[in-house]
Order: C-alpha cells, then structure tokens, then sequence
C-alpha cells in the first residue's frame, strides 16, 4: 500500500474526529454528515492518546522516533517586514527606546501575524498580553501561542523576547478570527521594569476577516479532517477540551473563508480527501464501477481496532487492518450491496467483522533504543530544603543583587546597631507569608529579647521564663513584665504595638528586657483573633546563650520528633485497626497537623504509614468495610497530599514517599514492597535463618526475575510434604543451578529447611508474596500507573460497573511513545536501553511534577512507578558489571545518579556529581590522562552526597520510628533497622553498590593503591576502634593506641598516647589534623579498601605494629616484647615546659606593617611585613595593620569594662580549678567588652592611611561588626582546642598574648596551601601543594572532601603533576571584607606548632556555596589549570629561597592574580 494511502489513513475518519464543536474529547469517531447524518454519541475513546496521537504515524517513521513537525509556533527574530505587512504602531519608551509593531495584511484563512520589535537587548524581555473579544475589556489567551510561553495567573500569557544585538524581538500569530486585537505590556524580569503606553496597554487592532458566506455549510467530516490537519501542523500537541473547541471553530473558519474567496464543497472534498490523486486511489480490481471508498474502509478499520481492544499498532499493523477492513467491505459489495447500502451498515454496525486477535507481541516498539535528549542538567535543579533563614547568606545576597528587605530585616538592623550590645541569637521564622523576628541583645549584664512581625492583625505574645533548661515554661517576675502585661496561670500575656520603621514599612513589636541573670531563656507562642501561632506545631524558644550555627529546627520536642502528633496516632491506632477506611481517614484528618509541624510531621506521617504497608500493623480487625469505601478514604488522603506536594515544594521528597506506602490503589510500590514482604514472612514464619536469610540479603541487594523461580520453587518443595529434590527439579529446569545460586553477590549457599508446622502459613505468604514478585518483574504495577495516566476505559460485567479513566492532559508528545518503550523492554536481560527509556521518561515528566494539576497524583504515582523499576532494573543488571568495564559501569553510576536527582529534593549536590560524571565519562572515550583521576575525584564526591543522605534520613525519620514503634509495639527489631531499610529500598542503595565496584578499578588504573599516607612513621599499639576521632580528642590513653576512626573531619586534636590514626576518611594532607599528626611523630593514613578496613577493626584489642611506605601502609601482630624494644628504640625526654614572656601594652592600639616587631606582634605579621617588596612583582602581599599585644589586656582594664573584668577573673579562677566546662563563659564575657575611643581613632587612622577601607564609613553598625570580629579573635585564645593544647606542652596559658593582624579580604577564585617539602614523603626536593575554589576555610577546617594537590620539582616548577582532582562539595565566598587574623605569641614556637589553633574571623559571613567542577577552567582547561599551579609553585619556591628554610604558606588566587596572605616554617 502506497504512503499516500496510510497518510490518508491519519487525515480521515480513524483521525479526523480530533476535534468536535459540541466539545466531545479529541478522537471519538464522529460520524454525522459522514455516514448518513447519524447523530455523534459523546464519549471519549482511548484512541485519542495512543491509536492517533502517537502510534498512528507515516510507515518510514519507527515508533518512538522523533516526528517531524510541520509547524511549531515559536519566538523568533524578526528582520525587516515583509511588504504586506503594515506598521500597526510606533511607540517610544523611556527616551531612546523604541517599539514597533507590523500586522500582515493576512490574507483570509491566514493565520494574523504580528511581529513586535523594540530597540532594548535584555534576555530577560517578556511580552506580557492576551487577545479582545467582542470588545470586552477581559483578555481571552490564545491557544496558538509561540515556544516559551507561559500562563501568568490565568490571566495572561508571557512569551519570552529573542534577543538579536541590541534588539528585542518577537513574533507571533493568531488564528482565532474571532480575535479582534491584541493588547499587551513589555517587562524586564530580572530587573521588574515594565514598558507601558502612558500608564496603559499597548492596544493593537488586527485586520478584519473577509465576511463569510452566512448561507453557506461546510460538512462536519470535513471540518474533521481540517481540524486533524491543523493539529499535525501544530506538533500533534496534547488539547484540553477547551482548547479542542476553539481549533474545530478555527478549522471550520478556514474552510467557509475558502468558501467565501470561490472554491466549492467539492473542491475542498477532492483537496482534504485527496480524491484528484487518481495515483493514490487503491481500487477493487474486479469493478470499475464499484469502489468502496477510503473514507469507509478507514471507518470500518477503526471499528476493527476497537473490537480488537484498541492496541498499539506498528505503522505496518497499520497498513495491514487497513487491507483487512478493505476486503471485508469489498465482501459486502461482492453480495450485491451498494456503497450506499454498506455506509448504512456501517453505522447501524452490521458489517460482519472479524477483528484481529488480541495484540500479544511485545515488539511494537520498533527502535532498540531510545534516543536521549541532550539535556541541560540544571533544569531539573531542586534547590528546595527544610532550613531556617540563614543571615549570613541572605546579607550576602543582598550585596550582590537588589532585593526587597523585609520589614522585620529593617527593625533588626535598627536594634542591632543601638547602644553597642552584643548580640546572642537572631532568628527569623516564616509564618505563612509574614515574618517573625527574633532578637536577643546583651549590654551591662542585661538581656533584652526584641519581637518584631510584620501580621497586620492584632497580636499577643503569651510567654514565660526558662531556668533549668530549654523550654521550661516559669512564671517571670513583675518587675520585668512590660507594661499592659497580664499573668495567666503562669504564663504572661503582652500585647504588641505598632512600630514605625520607616515611612515604607510598619512593623508591630515588643521588647522584654531582663535585669537578673540566671534565666536560660524564654518560652513562646503568639496568637491573633484567637488563633494559635506555633512554631511547626512546636512553642518558639529565645535562646539566651551566645548562638550557635543553627543546621535544622526541630519540630519536636528536642528529640527529632513532633511527640504531639505521634501520641495522637497513638490513640487512634486501636481505631485505624478496624479497616484501611478508618486509617487512611484518620491519616487524612491528621495530614494538616503533620504538615504544620513541618518536616518531623510528614516523618511521623511516613512511618505510620510504613509500619502498615509492612504489616507491622493489624490492617483489619472484625470490620467489614466495602471496597469503594476504602477507595473514596484513600482518594481523599492521597488528594491531600497531593495538596501539600504542590504548596510546600521543600517537602516533596518526603511526601513522594508516603505516597508509595499509601498507593493509588492500595498498591503503593511494589518494588519496595519485595523488600518490606520477605521481612514479614520471615517474621510470621519464624524462619529468619539459613536459607531464608540469605535470600532476603539477595532480595534486598539483587532482586531478579531469578527470585520467582526461587519462590516457586519453595512452594513446589513445601507442597511436596518438603521433598528437596523437587526444590532443585523446578530450579534446574528453570536455568537456576548450585552454581548460579552462589553466583549472586549475596550467594544462597543452604538449602531451606522448614518444620512440618510451618506449612500453611508458608504456603500462604509465599503465595502472596509470589504475586508481589510478579507485579515487579512483569511491570503490572508500572503497567497500571501507565494505564492511569494515558486513558482507559473497562465495560460493566453483571454486577460490575464500567470504568472510564481519561487521559491526561497536556503530556508531552513523546511521553505515551517513551511509556510504550520501556513496557516494550521491562522484561529485557539487557537493562541498559531499558533504563535509558525509563530516565527519558522521568526527565519529560519532571516539568509536570512542579505544576499545580488536579490529575497530579496520578502523574507522581507514574514518576514513582518508573524510579522504582529504575532501581529494580539496576539490581536486576548487577550480574552484567561483574565483567563490565569502567566505562559501562560509569555510565550505570551517571543513571542511577540521575534518577536519584530526579527523585530528591535539595538534589544540587547530586547534579554537580552527575555532571562530574558526565565529563569523567567524555574524559575516559578521549583517552584523557588522569581520567581515572578525575573519576576517583567524583567517587569520593559521590561518596559523600550518599552519607549526607543518609544522615540526613536518619536524623529525619529513626527518632520518630523509635518512638511511634514503642507507643505501637512494633518488634525491636524492624525499629532498629528501620531506616536503613529506608536507605537500602531506594536509588542510593543501588548507586553505593555501583560505585563500590568501581572504586579499586580507579585506584588501579590511577595507581592510588589502597591507602594515602599521611604521616609516614612505624610504629607499635593497641588498635582501639572509634565512630569519630572528635569524640576523644581530649582523651589520654595509657597504653600505645592505634586509632581506628571512622570519622576525621580535619580540625581535631590527636589524643595523648595515640601513636596512629588510621582511617577511610578523606581529611587534606595539609589539615589541622595532618599537620598535629606529623609534628607529633604520629602515623596517619586513609585507608581505601572496605575490606583492609573491617580486618583492622576485627583486630580491636591487639598489638599491632604498623609500618607505611609513601603509598602502602603494612601491619602485622606482635608480642608485649616487640612493644618495649619499640618503647625503647623511640624513647624520648619528656619535654620541657615552654617558657614565654609576657607581653606589654606599648602605649599604641594599632600600628602599620613597617612597625611590626617581635615586640609588638606575633610571626604570623612579621613575615608578612618582611616578605613585602622581596618578592616578584607579579606575587601580591595585602596590606595589612595590626591591634598590637597587650591591646586586649589594656581594654579590659578600662574602667568601662570592669564588670567584664571582674567576671572574667571568677571564672578564669574556676578554670584553673579543672571547670573546663567555663571555657565557653569565658568567650561569651569577652565578647561583652566596649571599644575605648581611643582605639577606634588610632584604628581608623592606621587602616586609613595603609590604604584600607574604614568599616565605620559604612555605617556604625559595620563598626559594631568589625569590634565584634576583633573580640572574637581575642576570645579563641580560650578554644577548647587550643587550651588543651597549650596544657599538653605545659605551656602557661596566662602568658599567651594575643595581637590581632588586620587584613583585607580578598574574594578568592581560589586558595591554597603550600608545603616546600613534600610532608608525606619528606622529599625536600619537591613542593607540595593543595587548592580549593573559594576561601581557604574548607582546606584548613572541618569541611568534608579532599582538595586538588600536586607536586613539581623545585628544578621544573612550570611542570606541576596532579596527584589529586578536588571532591569537596562546599566552596565559602564572601564580599569585599575585612579579616581579623590571630597572631599570639604562642604560635611557631620551637618543637611546637601553635599555628591554626586560634580563629581568623572575616567581619562578614563567608557564603557556602555548592561547587561544580564541570565547569571549572582549574579542572577542565589544561592551559589554565598548568598556569595556575605553576605560579604557586613558584610562589613557594621563591619564598622558601628568602628564608632559607622550607615554608608553610598560604594564600589566594583572585582573577589569576596570586596573592600571599602568610608564610611560617613548616613543622
């Protein structure tokens, strides 16, 4: 059959009901005027996303492929205007820019088009409009609209300028002709600036249509058929019913305007049907005179493709019903009926018909594998997070871009700069859409709590006091109640007043103030018109200590859950028991509870509801409950949260999962449910052991379509009285053999063994569990959320009801071909092409998921459906990676990680991996040195986003299920696993396995080996295992102890007695806690190898000696005599105490660089001083001034300051008394001292005059920070860290003074750290140095992940060689600031390094940002990345010439410009 024929076959009948103007769905086949004026019945027929949107298509183009599309409306630029176009309109904005507008003389039937040109280039420019109808002042939105547009409030549409030079422009076309003018406004997004016509629209007529002929009809199969036309002309777009109205009236329009201009019925009857293309006419070759017409054999072929359950026909299938149709007519015709008479019989559905069989073949989609899109990773960016409001980062952001300041933000600043107090904690909370400040100050011994929200209504404050702890609710004494207060049966009720901020905005506020010391803080709630106001269902709390870093406010009550919420499930479990009815309608009644308390609540939500999908919890109890009725109960939960999924977007991933326990119908996801089953049967059976055991390991590492022929298998050898050769017979002949049975990465090495008693219950569970294995690995559940989403419809039966189930709307043309794809290849061996399709998938719907839709939970049960048959995919391809290659398995990590991302929120970390991945993979096919390299960079990466979810799951969801599972009696043991069960059901478990299996590939193609030593000494000791190394810093072991710590963040001390610290952590070989290790003869090595690691951790209690190389650590046990020769050979004098001279105020508050000496500061700003002008040119030293010592000592002996003073003598008493626990009294009394104004003079004028900018030139509040970085400063000499420290030397800790080197900050590109003799093998040959992006910080601190290091000899610096390619996530940025740096006297001394113990503090908070090194010219521009690391390599070697001595340095890289910011001997 010729093309043309099967095109005929899209245009006409099986298609041309498209569109209908009674507004019937798309595709129904309508048949008046067609078949003898036979009425249309409305209904709604499948066909109208599968059968024609999609599957019908031309033969030459495979399903699944992209189509060619005819017209697709689009923003484009436009050049000079074409001669019929007329100037509509010319209009000047704001001076100097100019708006045209050009109207075609449109030519009837044409679509109008109007192109908008304005002399303004922004990529930001949108054309804010509508149409006018009827001359009615309400805007109509076009369904005909350019790429790019978007509805804006259903009240208008904003399609995006192309920008061309200076130029804006756009064009766009209107094909309603009832449409009689446009009328819009022009805006600039990103600066909010709006282009209007003297205060008004823009109002642009368009030409009048050509009068139609009132007289004239056009027959409705041909309106069809043009109506079909202009939808393939359009893309074959996805119309709502009210969109299919206005294209059926436009269809019709366009016929009568050809009418009106001459032509005839007959003529657009030839031209649409194609009836003048003799060629094309496929004729019965016994008559001349007899011919069944296309029309009616595309009609009966349809009849044929309903008959036979509207499948999903292949173009050639196609062809082939057509054939068939044909011949069954040509029958009729054959027995003497006329054309005439056989119409009739088609309508009255006479004609006998033999439909074809059933479609069984999974081969209809003809591709073998989709084509990916190549896609921009940072559209599916989710930045959405439960975090309260971080000051730091939204002062930064308001320096770098003009944001709206809130009014509570204004009041704050205003409180924050008055009367020099200190200021302990600020929080702000958001309620609904207004805010709630909270400030606590502190001056004079007096605390004062500031309130401040911008709710309009009237407000009360009922608070108390906290004494003994946080959250104590005590009556406060009268002599502090602001006046009108109220006491309430131990509480107060305060009313808050208005409060002018500015002539802008109001505010209403309250200030507490209290005298007495003792309080810990205060206790809260508002309300307002009677309402409670509650911080997420929890009492708000003003912290009267001094604040620290906020990571999560908890909801609960201080142990990670919303306790309320969870004792009043509780309750109701006895009566959630009688049916699923009563518990999902008890969950919905809860759901707004759970969602006010925010992030614990859905948690406390998400473990009832896991309890019961894992039949932790009786699901029905002597209640008889109708199915429909269990259903409108589920419906009405899952609405609900559908509800909060669109309103709290930062809650989704939480609420996606609560979803899949609930299920649409009751099913959840089944993927989840082979996991959470087989821990029920083994539970019910009691048979946890053996066989069975290792099974539920394979299940839950490697779940295949194996496992139903194990569990037939089980059931085959129960049924036979437990006969074990009939166990093996239905394994054998199902391909299972011992072999393969130990194959598996969690081999099944027993065979099962059950009591006689055990029988029934097996039989039964089994039973059931074999038909959730099924629904798995033959898609059913994927199949049915599939189903759901593109239309079904189920005829009544007897006492069954039919089901009709529309389509959705507005799909993505290719999502019903993906969905058919991955159906196609669910049962595949090879999974790759399957979970190719399957991502495609997700990634079309993503956009859909973040929109309001009322069939939304429908598309999120589809998208959950898909990323659980992502994962059992993966599981299922585990056996084609055992001999995979790195590059296969490295494209199955960037999947995984993809699906991961797609299903997580806050997933910027993870897309960074993926791009990572992406370009490691682009690396690897280039045959790029350092792949490998790069890739362990990103494996390290990787690593680190997994436990950061997993953490971030336990902390969210383990309290709650302890809790709830002890109110309920949920065993033990399904509480203590019950989040790693979580973890392990989702893509992170999956993505852990994978990136395991690559890891030694890496380490042995890179040549990393199995360790990193970091400090390379042999010694002898006790193994003692710890979780982290911070837990036992300040620790003294007896005895010669190798630590084996799970956690090393950088930043600890090591342990008196430790001899080594081995480790899997990644901490940077320039560390606080590398450098402590190597000047303290201590080994310390990352290890790599999970198994090298377990062995030395089942070595606990040992003596081991352990003896690294550069690149190998070797350990060995030993007897007690090996452990004293080792005692004797490494026998040192205890070491001296050090003596230091305390310093003197010299009578100057600050002083420039050319005055720095030994008397007045420490080495930290005496090198800097001595480097400058001794170095190359193109090496930039800041300019820097220092508070000299003695300065501190000084200003605490001011008379302003004695109650500083005086406390701080008191507790310095106790400390010396072993209170260790004042340490941090001591801090916070430093912090209340007041600047002398001589001081501030003498540092104004010293900074001024180096060239630096003055911080009180921005306001006395920029002041009030930069003294508050300087007490800071000041205050780490009394560190945890550092005074522990100091006691282990015996150094005297009254002694140690403190100068303050004052310093510019440069806002880095980069940091770096440099070492001028290789500290891992002591090579004085070689420099060694690591870099990060951003500030130093995250090298020098606790921040996870390793730097980017390498090595040049001295005798060829412009030849660094990478040995490491960065995997922090968190880079610290900041603005152009001021840092007060430490300089004690304490630091560099001889056999001791005091260097990093005391804090460097910038005035203003450093930013965190999320890295990508994709697109970092460091990482990926070779040129870039050999320039950069030469020069700090030069850097280092013409600083360690000027000494004489290899040097420790840092500094900064700022738009390739290197900057030293302080050099000291390396230790």
């Amino acid at each position: 059959m010729s093309n043309s024929v099967s095109h005929n076959l899209l245009q006409q009948s099986l298609l041309q009901s498209k569109i209908n103007p009674s507004g019937i769905p798309a595709n129904t086949l309508l048949q008046p005027k067609c078949v003898h004026q036979v009425t249309a019945q409305p209904r709604r027929s499948s066909i109208s996303k599968k059968f024609c949107g999609n599957n019908l298509q031309k033969p030459k183009l495979a399903m699944g492929s992209r189509r060619p599309v005819t017209v697709v409306p689009c923003a484009v630029l436009t050049t000079d205007p074409h001669s019929d176009q007329q100037l509509a309109g010319k209009y000047n904005l704001d001076g100097n820019i100019e708006l045209q507008v050009y109207v075609d003389a449109s030519s009837p039937g044409a679509a109008t088009q109007v192109d908008i040109q304005v002399s303004y280039g922004s990529d930001s420019l949108v054309l804010h409009w509508g149409g006018i109808k009827d001359r009615k002042e309400k805007w109509v939105l076009p369904s005909h609209r350019p790429d790019g547009t978007k509805v804006y409030k259903n009240k208008a549409l904003r399609t995006p300028f192309a920008k061309s030079g200076s130029n804006s422009l756009l064009k766009i076309e209107i094909d309603d002709p009832a449409i009689q003018a446009i009328e819009f406004l022009i805006v600039d997004e990103s600066q909010n600036r709006w282009f209007k016509n003297n205060d008004g629209n823009f109002h642009v007529k368009l030409p009048l249509k050509d009068k139609l002929i009132s007289n004239v009809s056009v027959p409705e199969d041909l309106v069809q058929i043009q109506a079909y036309l202009r939808w393939e002309r359009k893309g074959k777009q996805m119309y709502t019913p009210e969109q299919e109205k206005v294209e059926y009236e436009a269809a019709r329009t366009e016929l009568l305007e050809e009418v009106a201009r001459g032509a005839s019925i007959q003529e657009l009857q030839a031209r649409l049907t194609k009836k003048n293309d003799a060629g094309n006419i496929h004729e019965p070759s016994h008559s001349e005179t007899k011919k069944i017409t296309d029309d009616l054999v595309q009609i009966q072929s349809y009849i044929r493709w309903e008959k036979a359950g509207k499948p999903n026909y292949s173009p050639e299938e196609q062809l082939r019903e057509f054939e068939e149709a044909r011949k069954e007519l040509q029958m009729e015709l054959e027995k003497g009926a006329s054309v005439d008479e056989i119409r009739k019989k088609i309508t009255k559905g006479e004609i006998q018909t033999k439909a074809a069989k059933k479609y069984e073949s999974k081969q209809v989609f003809r591709t073998d594998r989709i084509h990916r899109k190549n896609r921009d990773l940072m559209k599916i960016l989710n930045k959405h997070a439960t975090k309260p409001v971080d000051e730091a980062k939204l002062a930064a952001e308001e320096s770098v871009k003009p944001i709206s300041v809130k009014a509570v933000e204004l009041f704050a600043k205003a409180k924050e700069g008055q009367d020099g107090a200190s200021v302990l904690n600020k929080s702000i909370y958001r309620l609904n859409d207004k805010d709630l400040l909270v400030l606590v100050t502190k001056l004079d011994g007096k605390t004062k709590v500031h309130l401040a929200t911008d709710i309009k209504e009237p407000i009360n404050l009922h608070w108390a006091l906290s004494v003994n702890k946080a959250g104590e609710w005590l009556e406060p004494p009268p002599n502090i109640l602001p006046e009108g207060s109220v006491s309430n049966n131990g509480a107060v009720e305060t009313q808050f007043v208005s409060s002018s901020v500015d002539s802008t905005y109001e505010v209403q506020s309250l200030e507490i103030e209290i005298q007495e010391e003792g309080f810990k803080g205060m206790s809260f709630v508002l309300c307002s018109a009677g309402n409670w106001i509650k911080n997420q269902g929890s009492d708000f709390y003003a912290d009267f200590g001094v604040a620290v870093k906020k990571v999560q406010k908890d909801a609960g009550d201080g142990k990670g859950t919303a306790r309320g919420l969870l004792d009043t499930i509780a309750k109701m479990e006895s009566e959630a028991q009688k049916s699923f009815m009563h518990r999902f309608n008890i969950a919905a009644d809860l759901i707004n509870q759970a969602k006010d308390a925010g992030e614990l609540g859905l948690a406390g939500i998400l473990v009832w509801m896991r309890f019961m999908a894992t039949r932790q919890l009786i699901w029905n109890k002597n209640y008889n409950v109708k199915p429909r009725e269990i259903s409108k109960a589920q419906d009405r939960l899952t609405d609900l949260l559908q509800s909060i999924y669109v309103s709290h977007p930062q809650y989704r991933e939480l609420l996606r999962m609560i979803l899949s326990t609930v299920g649409r119908g009751g099913e959840g996801d089944v993927g989840q449910r082979i996991r959470d089953e087989i821990l029920v049967i083994q539970r019910n059976c009691d048979c946890k052991g053996g066989m069975m055991e290792e099974w539920h390991q394979k299940l839950h590492n490697n779940t295949s379509p194996d496992d139903v022929v194990i569990c037939q298998a089980l059931i085959d050898y129960i049924k036979s009285d437990f006969d074990i050769g009939v166990y093996w017979k239905t394994l054998n002949e199902n391909g299972i053999t011992k072999e393969r049975l130990l194959s598996y990465d969690r081999a099944i090495h027993n065979e099962p063994s059950f009591r006689a008693d055990q029988k029934e219950v097996l039989l039964r569970d089994l039973g059931n569990y074999m038909r959730t294995l099924k629904a798995v690995h033959s898609g059913a559940d994927l199949e049915s959320a599939i189903t759901n989403c593109l239309g079904y419809r189920a005829e009544g039966k007897g006492f069954m009801v039919g089901v009709q189930v529309n389509p959705i709307s507005g799909l993505p043309s290719e999502v019903p071909g993906l969905l058919q794809f991955v159906m196609e290849h669910v049962e595949d061996k090879n999974v790759e092409v399957l979970v190719e399709g399957l991502l495609e998938a997700r990634q079309e719907l993503w956009p859909l998921l973040t929109k309001p839709n009322d069939r939304l939970k429908d598309l999120l049960f589809l998208d959950i459906a898909l990323d659980s048959t992502v994962r059992t995919a993966i599981e299922r391809g585990y056996e084609q990676m055992n001999n995979a290659g790195p590059e296969k398995i490295m494209y199955f990590i960037s999947m995984v990680l993809e699906n991961l991302a797609l299903s997580s929120d806050d997933n910027e970390d993870l897309i960074y991996c993926l791009k990572g991945w992406k370009h490691a993979l682009n690396m690897l096919k280039s045959n790029t040195n350092h792949w490998a390299l790069y890739a362990k960079s990103i494996l390290d990466r990787t690593r680190l986003a997994l436990a950061h979810k997993a953490e971030s799951f336990q902390r969210i969801l383990q309290p709650s299920a302890e809790d709830l599972g002890s109110k309920l009696g949920v065993d033990q043991s399904a509480l203590s696993i019950f989040t790693e069960e979580v973890i392990r059901a989702g893509s992170a478990a999956s993505l852990s396995s994978l990136v395991n299996r690559l890891d030694p590939v890496l380490r042995k193609t890179a040549n990393l080996g199995s360790w990193q030593v970091i400090s390379p000494v042999e010694v002898v000791g006790y193994v003692v295992v710890v979780d982290e190394l911070l837990t036992v810093q300040n620790k003294v072991y007896e005895k010669p102890t190798i630590l084996v710590a799970k956690s090393v963040r950088g930043e600890e001390e090591i342990p008196d007695g430790t001899v080594a610290v081995l480790t899997p952590d990644m901490p940077d070989v320039l560390s606080h806690v590398s450098v402590r290790a190597r000047n303290s003869k201590v080994c310390f090595a990352t290890c790599f190898d999970s198994s090298i690691l377990a062995d030395l951790q089942a070595c606990e209690g040992k003596l081991l000696r352990v003896k690294p190389t550069p690149a190998d650590v070797v350990y060995s046990e030993v007897n007690e005599g090996q452990l004293e020769d080792a005692s004797s050979a490494d026998l040192k004098e205890d070491i001296p105490a050090l003596t230091l001279v305390k310093k003197q105020f010299t009578g100057r508050y600050a002083i420039s660089s050319d005055e720095f000496t030994s008397e007045m500061v420490g080495a930290k700003s005496r090198n800097i001083s001595y480097i400058k002008g001794k170095l190359p040119s193109w090496i930039g030293i800041p300019t820097s001034v220092a508070l000299p010592f003695g300065v501190f000592e000084k200003v605490l002996s001011e008379d302003s300051n004695k109650a500083v003073a005086g406390k701080l003598e008191i507790l310095k008493k106790k400390l010396k008394d072993g209170d260790f626990g004042t340490l941090g009294e001591i801090r916070e009394t430093v912090l209340q001292l007041a600047a002398p104004p001589s001081l501030v003079q003498e540092l104004k004028t010293k900074m001024q005059g180096s060239g630096m900018p003055w911080p009180g030139d921005e306001g006395e509040q920029r002041w009030e920070q930069a003294w508050m970085a300087i007490k800071r400063v000041w205050a780490s000499k009394w560190n945890e860290r550092a005074y522990f420290s100091t006691r282990k030397v015996k150094l005297d800790h009254d002694y140690l003074c403190m100068a303050v080197l004052v310093q510019e900050i440069i806002n880095a590109d980069y940091a770096y750290v440099i070492h001028t003799t290789n500290p891992s093998s002591g090579d004085s040959s070689e420099i060694y140095a690591e870099v990060v992006m951003g500030l130093g910080e995250t090298l020098v601190g606790a921040y996870p992940g390793r730097a980017l290091s390498f090595i040049s000899k001295k005798n060829a610096l412009d030849s660094p060689q990478v040995l490491g390619y960065p995997s922090k996530p968190i880079g610290l940025f900041i603005r152009r600031s001021i840092i007060f740096r430490s300089d004690s006297n304490g630091e560099d001394l001889e056999g001791y390094a005091g260097a990093g113990l005391y804090d460097s503090v910038p005035m203003d908070a450093e930013e965190e940002v999320v890295l990508d090194y994709s697109s970092d010219p460091l990482i990926i521009d070779g040129d870039f990345q050999k320039t950069i690391l030469s020069s700090i390599a030069r850097a280092g070697s013409a600083i360690e010439e000027l000494y004489g001595s290899p040097q420790d340095i840092e500094g900064v890289i700022r738009d390739g410009k290197l900057y030293v910011v302080q050099t000291r001997p390396q230790m």
